[in-house]
């Protein structure tokens, strides 16, 4: 089998000679470390480095430069227990590199010497298939081998000594969660929920374990259960992660971590909150590449997307998406904003926090502390000359205020807010104080959405709905055929894998808007809209389970009532 390595051939300048050529590195600095080099017989890099002339970062970063490879920070690495076991520990020391990950019959590795061609010919013949070689400095190869290698061999008797050592008290608990058995637990817990697609992982202390959920298509599911001794260890570990305060446990912190998972870039928010039992973690999984861009695969229906794409096309007004935190506004709204982006519009948010980065936008990050708030980064945004503003949150009348302000002077707004379904949004504004003339005049349409889950593809059959069930939807036996799943591997035996949104678009028309000014009950609102085309959450996921995408039970449970 006929095999390919990505690497450049050996430079004819020496390191030094390198160093000076980009400007880190000077003549006189070269001539003082090669006499200071025959002295002490080391290698020229390690004198230049104790010298204080150069970095171990900036010597990796000038020879992956020279080689014509991309250097990547270690740290940012989760790496899969399946792929260390393609290159013993023996020759990643030996040459001092270390495999990332398989995809596509295709091995990257991590090497301090990407010029090394014997040890990627020896990785090659070993491992059989393409090599691509990435740099990182020396330092953090050794150490990644350390971590992660540490726990080859018999796990058990590795964990079960880390454990004893956690009921001693003989070890800190910050020693505990630099060591490589807990570093490969918090790895491990983080890879599965993002290999199972989880949107959020929870660490749960109880009196006697620390219990690990994972929410799978909107419902937790449980993992594994950690060893109560390794409770704190654990979360110390996922605070180093995240950059917080070790040795803060009694207030709730929030945190974040970036990192990969093969070529996925992954960026997980942390929150910690102080339980009786010790610190609850949850671990929210911000994965672009899960994120669908494009209002087409939302869910929409034909109707419902033509208008929604109309309220786009409007030159100012304000555009709510509301439902409850979990429910997809975000990807509705960047999708929005993705669809009427160009280069011709100047579009700016401001976000809690900003999720994803999207391209020729302008993005901000409220921060409370240094007195950056909705109300005041809109006020601010107003003088940024935008002509489209996406406001993460309308969370007071401070906010609701500028962003009809807004609306009323030339702009198109997008915000959230959280109710039960659209007309809920109408009393909320007024609750906050918002005139209901001025709400009737900026108002241009409210989305209320939720996420159903889909039957698994794998185990789906037709099934026969209770009688009760059949009586509260008012349906016979015969009318329609519903299906469910039976539950499989595929599904992790659920029944269910996968989500998709179902929707109520309700436009603001001359009657609606006339109802609006006379303070009418949300349900004259909602029971006008419906009179008006308006589909109600409940007959858009009913639409659904007809179809067989979902199941009877999935509706009741989503949006009935």
């Amino acid at each position: 089998m006929e095999t390919n390595t990505k690497v450049t051939e050996m430079p004819r300048g020496r390191i030094g000679e390198m160093l000076i050529k980009a400007g880190h590195l000077t003549k006189e600095q070269l001539e003082l470390a090669l006499k200071e080099q025959k002295r002490t017989g080391e290698l020229l890099g390690e004198v230049l480095q104790n010298l204080g002339f150069v970095t171990e970062g900036t010597i990796s970063a000038v020879l992956a430069t020279q080689a014509g490879v991309r250097q990547v920070d270690l740290k940012n690495y989760l790496i899969e227990p399946e792929v260390l076991t393609l290159v013993p520990e023996t020759i990643a020391r030996r040459y001092k590199l270390i495999p990332l990950f398989m995809e596509n019959n295709h091995l990257t590795i991590a090497m301090a010497n990407t010029f090394d061609v014997i040890a990627l010919d020896e990785i090659q013949r070993m491992v059989n298939t393409q090599i691509e070689a990435l740099s990182a400095p020396e330092s953090e190869i050794i150490s990644a081998i350390e971590e992660h290698y540490g726990m080859q061999g018999d796990a058990s008797e590795i964990l079960e000594e880390i454990i004893r050592l956690a009921e001693s008290g003989s070890v800190k608990e910050e020693d505990l969660a630099r060591r490589s058995p807990v570093i490969r637990l918090v790895d491990q817990i983080i890879i599965k929920g993002v290999k199972d697609g989880a949107t959020d992982i929870h660490l749960e202390p109880e009196e006697k374990t620390l219990r690990v959920r994972y929410r799978l298509d909107g419902v937790l599911q449980s993992g594994p259960s950690i060893p109560k001794s390794l409770q704190a260890p654990t979360v110390v570990r996922i605070k180093i992660m995240s950059g917080l305060n070790i040795s803060e446990n009694r207030l709730p912190q929030d945190g974040k971590i970036r990192f990969f998972v093969g070529k996925k870039k992954i960026d997980l928010r942390v929150s910690t909150f102080p339980t009786v039992f010790g610190e609850n973690v949850v671990l929210r999984i911000l994965d672009k590449g899960r994120l669908i861009m494009g209002l087409e695969k939302l869910g929409f229906t034909e109707e419902n997307l033509d208008i929604f794409k109309k309220l786009l096309k409007k030159p100012y007004g304000i555009v709510l998406v509301t439902g409850p935190t979990g429910s997809g506004k975000t990807t509705t709204l960047y999708s929005a904003l993705s669809h009427i982006n160009n280069l011709e519009m100047n579009i700016i948010t401001l976000e809690d926090p900003v999720e994803y980065e999207l391209p020729l936008i302008r993005q901000s990050q409220i921060n409370p502390k240094a007195g950056l708030t909705f109300a005041s980064g809109l006020r601010s945004i107003l003088r940024q000359d935008p002509d489209v503003i996406l406001v993460g949150e309308m969370r007071d009348a401070e906010t609701a205020e500028m962003a009809i302000r807004s609306a009323l002077t030339g702009h198109l707004v997008f915000s959230t807010l959280h109710t039960n379904d659209s007309v809920g949004a109408l009393p909320r504004l007024r609750d906050m104080g918002i005139e209901p003339f001025l709400i009737s005049s900026c108002l241009l349409g409210i989305v209320a959405q939720r996420l159903i889950r889909l039957v698994c593809a794998h185990c789906k059959e037709p099934c026969e709905l209770e009688q009760d069930v059949l009586e509260q939807l008012n349906l016979s036996h015969n009318e329609h055929t519903f299906y469910h799943g039976k539950g499989c591997k595929e599904c992790n035996y659920t029944g269910y894998k996968g989500r998709i949104a179902v929707f109520e678009v309700l436009v603001m028309s001359s009657k609606i808007k006339k109802l609006i000014v006379e303070r009418a009950e949300s349900n004259l609102v909602k029971k006008v809209g419906c009179e008006e085309g308006m589909m109600t959450l409940f007959q858009d996921a009913f639409r659904r389970a007809l179809q067989g995408v979902t199941t009877i039970e999935e509706v009741l449970r989503v949006t009935y009532g």
